[in-house]
């Protein structure tokens, strides 16, 4: 956006103050940042000091956030209880998709819906935590299970999967024309604690059959994540979505 800033200036005695400067103060009134990794870029330092009122806008959640003194909070009705939204991030024909700057000390918990479109083949959906873009590959414990049902006959649970070097969400479906959706939570991924997971998974197949169950589990680290990992067993190129809320703290 125009009005997006990339620092919050602060003028000392005696300075000579520019055209674009006095500008740019007079059309933003408060300052505009893409996300929150700009925002706490902008403030702190000898240039500008973080203090109780200050201001904002998010471009990537569209949302007022307010300094308490301690931490980020958010003005409006988030700020009272319910789902913010973060990102959409739109996956076309892609093996891996990294999406960071997406968990932040603003929230604890957060929830993840992804909608995955069939391929050529069928396999199964993972997910690793990063952390500035590098995934972490070893030391979770993950499982996923999942229940067959065909028109006219009882669901079966058929598969079942444990796996330690990622999350695994569940089945891309075999059929160009079918999805995969898995809305999950995650619980402290920003947070120095160990990260669980916990959600459903459903892929509709040809037919009237599909397949769903649950996804859960937890990665045995203590370190802060800011992003998602998403890929397939196969290496297979994926077109989907991917939507990031956050739990708004109470």
């Amino acid at each position: 956006m125009a009005n997006t800033q990339t620092t919050v200036p602060l003028f000392v005695a005696n300075q000579v103050l520019t055209a674009a400067q006095q500008n740019a103060s007079a059309g933003t009134g408060v300052p505009v940042f893409a996300t929150t990794v700009t925002r706490d870029a902008a403030f702190g330092g000898s240039n500008k000091a973080l203090a109780e009122g200050q201001l904002c806008y998010i471009e990537a959640s569209n949302i007022v956030q307010y300094y308490d003194g301690a931490a980020w909070a958010t003005v409006g009705p988030a700020a009272a209880g319910g789902l913010v939204f973060i990102s959409k991030t739109t996956i076309t024909s892609t093996a891996a998709t990294t999406i960071s700057n997406i968990f932040t000390s603003t929230y604890n918990d957060y929830k993840v819906i992804i909608t995955i479109g069939g391929v050529t083949d069928s396999n199964k959906l993972r997910l690793q935590l990063t952390s500035s873009g590098t995934p972490v590959t070893s030391g979770y414990a993950a499982g996923c299970f999942i229940g067959d049902y065909t028109s006219g006959a009882p669901p079966v649970i058929n598969y079942g999967y444990a796996e330690s070097a990622n999350f695994v969400l569940g089945y891309v479906p075999n059929s160009a024309s079918q999805n995969a959706n898995i809305a999950f939570d995650m619980y402290g991924p920003q947070a120095t604690q160990k990260t669980a997971l916990n959600g459903q998974t459903t892929s509709v197949w040809s037919g009237a059959a599909n397949a769903g169950g649950a996804v859960l589990g937890f990665l045995d680290s203590t370190t802060s994540y800011d992003g998602i990992k998403i890929y397939s067993s196969a290496n297979t190129a994926l077109t989907g979505t991917v939507v990031v809320y956050g739990y708004a703290k109470a």
